[in-house]
């Protein structure tokens, strides 16, 4: 007896994918550590792209990586500076930016979806 593919289909079609295997996960979640955070926000600019999450998102994330950056250029200009603020701001936008990708196909994540 063959299945209705009426009942078997989902009512409201499912979401886009970010990631189709594990390693692909691992490799975006490794690019804002690799670049110390200067491509920060090229995940979630290729997650907008594939409808994953919406714009506003990636241009959030593009916006705040220019800030922190901007930021930590201004507080130590010189690169023979001992302040430890800019290393801390860079270091608190790599850790988030990694956090956050690794958790775009969460479903249990639902900001800008």
């Amino acid at each position: 007896m063959a299945t209705n593919p009426y009942f078997t289909t989902p009512i409201t079609p499912t979401r886009p994918r970010m990631y189709n295997t594990t390693i692909a996960k691992v490799i975006w979640t490794l690019v804002p550590i690799i670049t110390a955070g200067l491509a920060g926000a090229v995940p979630f600019v290729v997650a907008a792209v594939k409808g994953v999450v919406k714009p506003w998102l990636a241009v959030v994330y593009v916006v705040v990586e220019i800030a922190v950056y901007s930021v930590a250029i201004s507080i130590s200009p010189s690169a023979n500076d001992d302040n430890p603020w800019p290393g801390f701001l860079m270091i608190l936008w790599i850790i988030t930016a990694a956090t956050h990708t690794s958790l775009l196909d969460n479903e249990r994540v639902s900001v800008g979806k």
